[in-house]
């Protein structure tokens, strides 16, 4: 029998008020003396292009066209194009050298450039209007940030500096218990204080935290860090994180710049003290990314373009085997290995710790380019790992709805579920927290609202993250607005009905560009716009249906498609077949959930949800929900209780019925 141990877990959190002693807002100062200042409040949550005025797509046909056109010089690379640089050198109008660093990189997928040299970036019109400034003999001007962002960043790298010259160099604790203690709390008792010191590696007392410095590549100086602390609750180990700058803005591949420029092999973690166990046990290039196995930002694409080899080790768990192949999407699949989590291919620091041949693993990576599979020999270790673990394999599991992980075991990607309900009953409420929920356990989530809109869906589901009325403590909100915002969630900026097309498109922008495994389409009718008008409207649907299915698999991603019912007799509770159109949508489904709004026959509850199918493994049932309207919550966590304690109440009235006849048959 084998036996999968508990493994730490990561989580982000704020660590800057225990370094400053108090509550600190987003604009405060960390440099002794400095009074906080108050920054201004905002929702920045990212959303993508709307319907009224979206960034124009362009192939990678165009894009090589078009630099022909221009007799820029460029050559293919696995991700992108690389041409000579428009920001360095001489600015004239002149031809860009072939002899001048290739410096710029033009993404193949997204057309966005960015030039490691001046560590200018923008978009594809961006590079366009550049090219054509440089032709009428203008000086190219790299796109410039706001100021509210350069204020950020320039706040960022001040707060930064200040930690990181309060932080010590790990091996050079006064105390050597201290640094015994300190080396064991993190796992790390394994790894060298050469290890330490060539990574550059801090602890910072006042917060008993790690710090990881994230060095300009252009002259070095310091960009951002990161600080990783330790809580234990129970036996569960949790690192709590936190960057500066916040994390969608902090591009730390940590450990590149210790790689030389002969190098061409690289080792990807999605943990800083995976790449130090890397180095130390294998002597292998290796660099962490910034948001571990969650994401790999198209911006990290150029830096990653000179290695021709690259093993992805993300972790040891299911999902971080699932984001490893989707990340060597992004990086050419002909290029990259994959290191299979398993009891013996532990993540990289445990395998340290345990002693393992760290290089031996490294060689038994499996090739992430199989065009077909020929035999079972090749399916053996997926299906082994499968059966290893069942509760991974499983998917993500609801905090809030624990009946639902009953039944659908849980949140995986690649499937397809459909939710319908009656007009009124709550389902776009309840399908808010419903995603809520898998978003706050890391699940990157795009919600596409076309029925109501994003700032009213933010609201709801703001309401439902905080479990309170914020209306009532409005010097709450920006705290729980500041929580809210770390969650990866985007928002499709489209209102109305929609042209399927752009939404796939739009769908398949997000995955590219946020890793997003989990998207919400709320729902189905507004994507039968009017370029259906002259279809027949059950063939229109099917062909939609048909398109978001093949979409989750490609994609490796999991879709919620939200549609209404037929119009029935209210008295009549739904069913499968009560879904609007075709069988097809039910038959393309992996899961279709209905919100009941009916009495239950146990109890006075209004509302319960019922899955009626469930491909994974055939599981079916009902269960109660209740619902609060002051933190617009629909969870269930005392449903169960509920359930008994009615069960109890009916066998206690049954008995003192059967009582009370017994007693009156023995009176005279």
């Amino acid at each position: 029998m084998a036996l999968v141990p508990l493994r730490p877990s990561r989580t982000a959190c704020r660590l800057l008020p225990l370094l400053c002693g108090g509550a600190r807002s987003k604009g405060a100062s960390l440099s002794p003396g400095a009074p906080g200042r108050l920054g201004q409040r905002r929702y920045k949550k990212d959303v993508l292009p709307s319907p009224d005025g979206p960034a124009p797509s362009v192939s990678i046909t165009e894009i090589r066209q078009y630099l022909r056109a221009q007799d820029i010089p460029f050559h293919d690379g696995y991700s992108c194009l690389h041409t000579p640089s428009l920001f360095t050198g001489d600015r004239g109008d002149q031809l860009l050298s072939a002899n001048a660093p290739f410096t710029l990189f033009i993404d193949k997928t997204t057309g966005s450039f960015l030039c490691t040299a001046t560590l200018a970036e923008g978009t594809w019109q961006d590079f366009q209007a550049n090219v054509e400034m440089r032709h009428r003999g203008i000086t190219p001007i790299p796109p410039a940030s706001s100021e509210e962002m350069e204020e950020e960043m320039r706040q960022a790298r001040e707060d930064a500096r200040c930690i990181w010259e309060r932080a010590l160099p790990l091996w050079q604790l006064l105390d050597e218990k201290e640094t015994k203690e300190t080396k064991a709390l993190f796992g790390i008792s394994q790894v060298s204080d050469a290890t330490l010191k060539r990574f550059g590696v801090r602890y910072l007392r006042a917060a008993r935290s790690l710090v990881f410095p994230w060095f300009s590549p252009q002259d070095a100086t310091l960009r951002g860090l990161k600080l990783v602390r330790v809580e234990k609750k129970g036996g569960t180990i949790t690192y709590v994180e936190e960057t500066l700058p916040r994390f969608d803005s902090y591009r730390n591949l940590f450990g590149l710049s210790l790689i030389g420029r002969r190098d061409t092999e690289l080792v990807l973690t999605g943990w800083e003290l995976d790449a130090l166990a890397l180095h130390q046990a294998a002597g292998v290039a290796s660099v962490a990314l910034p948001r571990g196995a969650s994401c790999l930002p198209p911006t990290l694409l150029p830096y990653l373009e000179r290695f021709k080899r690259i093993t992805l080790w993300l972790g040891e768990d299911l999902r971080s085997w699932e984001a490893a192949k989707l990340f060597a999407r992004k990086l050419s699949l002909k290029r990259c290995s994959l290191v299979r989590p398993g009891n013996l291919h532990p993540r990289p620091l445990e395998a340290l710790n345990q002693g393992l041949n760290v290089t031996k693993i490294l060689r038994s990576a499996l090739l992430a380019s199989h065009k077909s599979i020929v035999s079972f020999r090749q399916l053996r270790e997926e299906v082994f790992g499968e059966l290893v673990n069942t509760e991974q394999v499983s998917g993500v599991k609801w905090t809030r709805f624990p009946e639902l992980n009953k039944l659908l075991k849980g949140h995986r990607r690649g499937e397809l579920t459909i939710f319908t309900g009656p007009t009124g009953s709550g389902k776009t409420t309840f399908i808010s927290e419903y995603a809520l929920d898998l978003c706050m356990q890391g699940v990157s989530t795009l919600w596409g609202s076309f029925e109501i809109n994003n700032v009213r869906l933010a609201k709801i589901m703001l309401t439902q993250f905080a479990g309170r009325r914020l209306e009532d403590q409005l010097e709450l909100y920006d705290e729980w607005a500041d929580r809210f915002e770390e969650l990866p969630l985007y928002f499709m900026t489209f209102h109305g009905q929609q042209n399927i097309k752009t939404v796939i498109d739009t769908m398949q922008h997000a995955v590219y560009m946020y890793d997003i495994t989990h998207v919400v389409v709320d729902n189905l009718q507004f994507m039968m716009g009017h370029e259906h008008i002259s279809v027949d409207r059950l063939a229109a649907q099917d062909y939609i249906v048909g398109a978001f299915r093949k979409f989750a698999t490609d994609n490796t991603c999991h879709i919620t498609l939200i549609i209404h019912p037929r119009k029935e007799d209210d008295e009549k509770e739904l069913q499968t077949a009560s879904i609007f159109g075709s069988a097809k949508a039910s038959q393309e489904a992996d899961n279709v959930l209905i919100l009941q709004d009916r009495k239950l026959v146990t109890g006075p509850g209004k509302r319960y949800l019922q899955v009626s199918k469930n491909r994974f493994d055939g599981d079916v049932g009902i269960f109660p929900l209740e619902f609060s309207k002051a933190s617009l919550s629909f969870s269930s966590s005392k449903s169960k209780v509920r359930l008994k304690k009615m069960k109890e109440e009916k066998e206690i009235l049954a008995n003192k019925i059967v009582e009370g006849g017994s007693g009156a048959s023995k009176k005279p």
